[in-house]
């Protein structure tokens, strides 16, 4: 056994894998760094800096419930540790916790008002709400931002989507004329205007739009299916049709596509062609009463009663305001002999009007609203400082 000599005292239980954590950190091995740090911790297990550093390893692993674990039992140890809330919050935000972020990037902002990284935190906490689905909360963040770095194109297509889905369409396109400093040629802008132009009614310029946007990149997420939805909203259902069909062969899982590319089959008496399209669509989790509506019709259209009534069913169940799943509905329990039935629904339809369609934006604000690629800023978790006295 090795003598330990007065002269040279035993190191303090945990101190070797302080340091073997430290190292591996140093190297960029997180995974050995996240062993060590667990070590130490089994060794002291109120050491908040090691349940910091846990965190770190953790979170440059990617494994950010784990991070956001180990963050918070370090606040709970010791809530001063500097940057521990911004670290907290990275981890919220990058697990998709974005109303939990907002409230850990608002205390680092708090802690450091006018530090260093207080540009990166306003950038930060407008990505959030942005998230989050709050738009109108994220806009002065990121007009703030914006305003710092001009030339950001990230901030400045973020700020628009802000402005467009808060309907400050006039705003939206004072963005635009900024974004095409930056980048002419910005195929995402052009459609952000499309979308802003058909909210005021400019559907010719809606189109222009798209039609650029096409011309610029033909792969840019939804740009077929915006051009596909400003035709379809105007009856155009041949032109749309290979458009949809654009939007596929993009993303073969672009459900909303499939959707009113079925709907199109339908509007123009294509039944078999609908049902395929949209029984294929039915395969994906959606709650969007149309592909039910249209089922419906074509199940009722091709002779199939109980399939027709079990859509249509279904449509009112998740629309109860559709006045043509009640009415058709209606017609079926009357060709049928339900005349109970098809009395109640006939007195539901002449109660209603039907709802007016959804705007562009709408259909497409989800496919868009993409934090992680919209936030232009270093998402990269600084390290806890080192008590060298005991890690």
């Amino acid at each position: 056994m090795e003598v330990i000599s007065p002269a040279q005292p035993a190191a303090a239980p945990g101190a070797v894998a302080a340091q073997k954590a430290l190292a591996a950190e140093k190297q960029g091995d997180f995974a050995g760094a996240e062993s060590a740090w667990r070590t130490v911790i089994t060794a002291q297990p109120a050491n908040a800096q090691a349940f910091a550093h846990l965190g770190l390893a953790q979170a440059r692993q990617e494994h950010f419930e784990d991070a956001i674990a180990s963050y918070r039992k370090a606040q709970q140890l010791n809530p001063a540790i500097p940057q521990l809330d911004m670290n907290l919050g990275l981890a919220q935000f990058k697990a998709g916790s974005f109303k939990d972020a907002i409230h850990s990037f608002e205390a680092e902002q708090k802690a450091a008002p006018s530090g260093p990284g207080a540009h990166r935190l306003t950038i930060l906490l407008g990505m959030a709400h942005y998230g989050a689905h709050e738009y109108d909360k994220a806009i002065p963040y990121l007009k703030a931002a914006a305003a710092q770095d001009a030339t950001n194109l990230s901030l400045q297509l973020s700020l628009a989507h802000c402005y467009l889905w808060t309907k400050q369409f006039q705003e939206t396109l004072g963005v635009y004329k900024e974004i095409l400093l930056i980048d002419p040629d910005s195929a995402e802008a052009d459609m952000i205007a499309g979308e802003a132009l058909d909210e005021k009614g400019d559907k010719e310029g809606a189109e222009a739009q798209f039609r650029a946007a096409e011309k610029v990149n033909p792969k840019e997420p939804n740009v077929h299916f915006g051009l596909a939805y400003l035709l379809w909203t105007q009856k155009r259902y041949e032109e749309a049709i290979p458009e949809f069909y654009a939007e596929l062969a993009n993303d073969p899982e672009n459900n909303m596509a499939m959707i009113y590319l079925g709907d199109t089959y339908v509007q123009t008496a294509q039944y078999d062609k609908g049902k395929e399209i949209l029984e294929k669509a039915l395969g994906y989790q959606t709650k969007n009463p149309l592909i039910h509506l249209d089922l419906g019709i074509v199940y009722q259209e091709t002779g199939d009663k109980e399939s027709a009534i079990r859509e249509l069913t279904r449509t009112v169940e998740i629309a109860p305001d559709t006045v043509n799943a009640h009415f058709r509905l209606a017609k079926i329990y009357q060709s049928m002999g339900r005349k109970d039935e098809a009395k109640v629904e006939f007195a539901k339809a002449s109660s209603l009007n039907k709802a007016r369609d959804e705007g562009l934006h709408k259909q497409i604000e989800e496919a868009n609203a993409r934090p992680a690629k919209a936030a232009s800023t270093d998402a990269q978790e600084p390290a806890p400082p080192v008590n060298r006295e005991k890690p």
